[in-house]
Order: C-alpha cells, then sequence, then structure tokens
C-alpha cells in the first residue's frame, strides 16, 4: 500500500510538472517561428537570420556552466519559477514595444539574446530537479517521454504558428508565451521537489570559481560520463552543420521546393517522437552504453545514405530523417539519466550547464567547417563524408572501455 502510494506521488509530480513545461514549450515555440517570420518578412536577410539563431542559443552556452553553478545555490523550484518570471518579463518588453508600431530588429534580436539568457538557467534547473522527482529506474523512460513532449510541442507550435501569424499581432503571441511561462511557474509551485544540500555546497566564504571546478571534479570522477562530454561535443561538430543543410538537401539535390523541405523536418521530428515513446515504453537496452553508441550509428547510417542517394531519390532521403530522428532520444534520454543518477544533486546543476555548454560550443564550429567545406565538394558528399564519421566516432566510443562498461561504474 506504502509503496503505491509513493509511486503514485512521484508520477502526479512528474506528470504535473511536464504539463506545465508542455504548455511552455507549445507558446514558446509558437513566439520563435513567429519572431523568425517577422525578422523575414521585415528584412529577407539571411545575416539577419543567422544572429537570430546565434542570440537565440550562444548566451545560454556561453553562461551554462555560471549558470549551472548558481542554480546549485538554491532550490530547484526557485531556480525554475525565477527562469520562468525571468523569461516571461523579457517578453512583455516585446509586447510594451510593439504597441508603439512595429518592433525595431535590434529589439528582437537583443530579447531572444535575454531570454537565452533565463534558458541557461532553466534548463540545468529542470534536469537536476527531475532526479529529484524520479526514481532512479524510471529516469530512462521519463527522459524518452519528455523529449517525445517536447517534439510534440515544437511540431504543434510551427503548425499553431502557422494559423495565428496572419490574424494576430506579435504582441498577442508574445503574451501567449507569457502565459506559457507563468503556467509552468504554476505548475512547479504545486509540487513538491525535495531540497537538495545546499549548504554544503556554498559552506564557507561563496566562491563562483571555486564551486565551478567542484562541479568539474565530480563529473571527471566519472570516468564513462566525463569521456562521454567530449565525443558529444564531436557528434554535435558533426551533427550541427548536417541539420543546417537539411533544407539544402531537399532543394538543391533532390529538386524540390520548400514543401518538400518541411516534409524532411517534419519526418525527423515524427522519428523523434516515435523514438521517444518507444524509449519512454522500453526503457532502452540494460547496458544503456549499447544504446548511445547504437543510436550514434543509427544517425550515422541513414546520413551515409542520404548522401549517396540519386537526385530522384527525395522519398528516401524522407525516409532517413525518420531513421535520424529516431536515433536522438535513444542518446540524450540515457546521457541524461546516467547523469541524474550518478551526480550528487547538489552538483547537478553545474555538471548539466557544463555539459551542455561544451555541446554547444561545438556546434559554431562544425558550422564554420560546413561553410568552408561543403560547397566546395558539395553537400551530398558532406552527408556521406558526414555519415562516415559518425560511424567512426561510434567505434571509437565503443573503443572507450569507461563509455562501453559505462553501467558497471558507480557513483562516487
Amino acid at each position: 500500500m506504502e509503496h503505491n502510494r509513493q509511486n503514485n506521488l512521484w508520477k502526479k509530480n512528474f506528470y504535473i510538472l511536464w504539463a506545465g513545461q508542455a504548455i511552455s514549450v507549445l507558446t514558446s515555440s509558437i513566439l520563435q517561428m513567429a519572431l523568425i517570420w517577422y525578422l523575414t518578412a521585415q528584412t529577407g536577410s539571411a545575416l539577419v537570420l543567422s544572429l537570430a539563431s546565434m542570440a537565440g542559443f550562444l548566451p545560454s552556452a556561453i553562461l551554462g556552466m555560471v549558470a549551472g553553478t548558481l542554480v546549485d545555490r538554491v532550490s530547484r523550484k526557485t531556480a525554475m519559477i525565477g527562469a520562468d518570471l525571468f523569461i516571461a518579463a523579457v517578453s512583455l518588453v516585446l509586447v510594451l514595444a510593439s504597441a508603439g508600431g512595429e518592433l525595431p530588429i535590434s529589439l528582437v534580436l537583443a530579447v531572444l539574446a535575454v531570454r537565452s539568457m533565463g534558458t541557461a538557467f532553466h534548463t540545468p534547473a529542470i534536469s537536476a530537479a527531475t532526479p529529484l522527482i524520479v526514481p532512479a529506474e524510471e529516469l530512462t523512460r521519463c527522459s524518452g517521454y519528455t523529449q517525445s513532449l517536447q517534439t510534440v510541442g515544437y511540431i504543434a507550435g510551427t503548425a499553431i504558428a502557422g494559423i495565428l501569424y496572419p490574424i494576430c499581432t506579435i504582441s498577442q503571441m508574445v503574451a501567449l508565451d507569457v502565459f506559457g511561462a507563468l503556467a509552468a511557474s504554476l505548475a512547479v509551485a504545486l509540487i513538491h521537489i525535495p531540497n537538495h544540500k545546499v549548504e554544503q555546497v556554498v559552506a564557507g566564504k561563496p566562491s563562483l570559481f571555486r564551486e565551478m571546478r567542484e562541479g568539474l571534479a565530480v563529473i571527471r570522477k566519472q570516468r564513462g560520463l566525463y569521456a562521454l562530454m567530449w565525443t558529444a561535443a564531436l557528434f554535435m561538430i558533426l551533427y550541427s552543420p548536417i541539420n543546417a543543410l537539411f533544407p539544402l538537401m531537399s532543394l538543391d539535390c533532390f529538386g524540390g521546393t520548400t514543401v518538400h523541405a518541411s516534409i524532411a523536418e517534419i519526418a525527423f521530428s515524427i522519428g523523434m517522437l516515435a523514438g521517444g515513446l518507444l524509449l519512454g515504453k522500453w526503457g532502452g537496452f540494460q547496458n544503456r552504453a549499447t544504446s548511445i553508441i547504437g543510436a550514434v550509428v543509427l544517425m550515422g547510417v541513414p546520413i551515409l545514405l542520404s548522401g549517396l542517394l540519386p537526385s530522384n531519390g527525395f522519398w528516401l532521403f524522407a525516409m532517413c530523417c525518420v531513421a535520424m530522428g529516431f536515433s536522438t532520444p535513444f542518446y540524450n534520454g540515457p546521457v541524461t539519466a546516467l547523469m541524474q543518477e550518478r551526480i550528487p544533486p547538489e552538483y547537478l546543476g553545474r555538471v548539466f550547464g557544463l555539459y551542455g555548454s561544451v555541446a554547444s560550443l561545438a556546434m559554431p564550429i562544425g558550422l564554420m567547417l560546413s561553410g568552408a567545406f561543403a560547397d566546395t565538394v558539395g553537400t551530398q558528399n558532406w552527408f556521406a563524408f558526414t555519415g562516415v564519421l559518425c560511424i567512426v566516432l561510434a567505434g571509437l566510443m565503443y573503443g572507450i572501455p569507461s563509455i562501453r562498461h559505462i553501467d558497471r561504474e558507480k557513483s562516487e
């Protein structure tokens, strides 16, 4: 009886938390697409869109470790609610500014950058809060479900934005995002999240850099996770150009239209949704290294095949996109769960911050490499080359004993 009560309690808290997050992800996705279309309509500039993309992720990547360290100083509730309300307050600036007419492009870019700073605090906070709610044996399944939920939010947000954009003002769509942030904050306020040992982290004179070094030391003790952090950076160097080159594959290599480009993106999202749901239901392989390494292979093979397709092979490319998306949760889910299990709660914020920063800062490196070479060798050849490198990376990961036997590693 007691076991059933505890089981129902954690599920209730988890569902309430992610119901709020689902609303927030949906409204943020609607606003993100609306702002992209607004910038496109106002400027028609690829440079402005590139700056908007950089503004949306670079501040979060740079601040990741610092934000994670500060998150570890406070309760998870305080960090999540504070981050959501901060993002809502920043969005309100756009509502007030749009009342005077058209939004200045510089203001939109600034708001995207400042919102990204709020995300730098929110992401490690919610990742660190989850293991305080969810039993260790359920973390991988819950990670699969949360990724599916986020995918649904992004897909639905894009579709709803397409309906609302012609009939709503930007200020109305920003107000919708503010509502989403408030809903997420209310969900967090309604549930019980146990406190972690904040006092042990900041005992004595607080020192930001000392605490950051402590977080790095903690993950270095977990040799498998430390190795995964750097292989994740290598993977992002390989994958980020592929994601950016999807439209070129559809339009130039297969002679498609923007409809075909959209189909490729939707196919990837459908695959990701299916993978997340399967991971949530099944839980993945007992040896999570098999899931992680297998996911890299499953990403590499369809990327390689995409680079070898004939010019009339778009629908085969779309099937490859489904396979690429399907592989993603089987990498992210087990890695997230392993970190949540192995890292002491009082260090989780800064470790997730560090992990996210390393992976995110690898993205521009990959984009610069593709920009330098993809036009020279051709987009399809770049896909084929990248697919081979992904398979090689999977072999490298298997050859690292601490990754191959990561489930044997104990928390220290």
